[in-house]
């Protein structure tokens, strides 16, 4: 298969490293999953690359389900460029979701596995603790199922 991490990583296979959410309307909106990938996730003004990983398998993506998503993701984009908050541009792509690949066994859990892991502690635990600080709400365990 193209979508195994090593193949994936050479940046020829048109991949890109993503995650699938799959969410209840009732209980977090598009609009705040949005939220999240542009002021936690990632940084949207990066052209193929995100903080050391450089490569169009790297490249800022928004993958819509149906047409709804896409009005959504591409309004969006446009009035978060429109507010300055990034001092340059969006650069973030809204494709259609054709496929998705689940990684290999080895990266599932991840981070949670490997805590003192370099990359873990420099550019994603970061992450988590200003997901933490900001959207503790989105963390809460509802009917035995986290958010």
């Amino acid at each position: 298969s193209t979508a195994e991490y090593y193949t994936v990583a050479g940046g020829k296979t048109k991949h890109a490293e993503s995650v699938r959410i799959d969410f209840d309307r009732e209980v977090v909106t598009y609009d705040t999953i949005l939220e999240v990938f542009f002021s936690v996730a990632h940084d949207p003004t990066q052209l193929n690359y995100q903080g050391p990983d450089v490569g169009p398998q790297y490249r800022s993506a928004v993958f819509y389900a149906d047409a709804e998503q896409k009005k959504t993701a591409e309004a969006y984009i446009r009035a978060l460029d429109a507010s300055g908050v990034y001092s340059g541009p969006i650069v973030t792509e809204v494709v259609p979701l054709e496929d998705f690949f689940i990684a290999e066994e080895y990266h599932q859990d991840f981070m949670e596995l490997n805590p003192d892991y370099p990359y873990i502690v420099y550019w994603d635990r970061p992450k988590i603790e200003k997901l933490e600080r900001e959207y503790p709400h989105l963390l809460a365990v509802r009917e035995g199922a986290e958010l």
